[in-house]
């Protein structure tokens, strides 16, 4: 079984302009601040969980209302990510039929120290799945 990257999808019935703004707001690890960031590329920003802590995340690559890549040490809040202790996240949003199609791609848990690797594999695994579901909710009951 390959532990270093995770796939998940899910189709949202809303254009990408909306889902982009959910998904921007990191609803996944920002329950703090309400709200999106304002997200440039090389720039760190810290998304904070009232449960586990803050999570600084360093935008790599910004391409609003369709690509987002970032990277972050969701097995260390707190600390800064870096070589050896982050992972990094790609989301795709994909419009289809006034629908959005949101990929997310998570890569990196092999560089991990071996004692993390396989707890946070595990975690955002299960984190993804249900985290895109909630997400999928939020956005459509917004247009409701």
């Amino acid at each position: 079984m390959d532990i270093d990257h995770i796939e998940r999808e899910v189709l949202i019935d809303a254009p990408a302009e909306r889902v982009w703004a959910k998904v921007t707001a990191f609803p996944w690890v920002n329950d703090t601040t309400p709200g999106a960031f304002d997200l440039r590329e090389g720039e760190v920003v810290v998304a904070e969980h009232s449960e586990y802590g803050k999570f600084p995340m360093l935008m790599e690559r910004v391409e609003p209302g369709r690509f987002l890549a970032y990277r972050w040490a969701s097995a260390f809040p707190g600390q800064e990510p870096v070589a050896g202790n982050s992972t990094r996240v790609e989301l795709t949003l994909t419009e289809e039929d006034g629908r959005t199609r949101l990929r997310v791609v998570e890569a990196g848990f092999a560089a991990l120290p071996e004692e993390h690797r396989r707890p946070a594999f595990d975690d955002n695994t299960h984190g993804w799945t249900d985290q895109l579901e909630r997400l999928r909710q939020r956005v459509e009951q917004q247009a409701g």
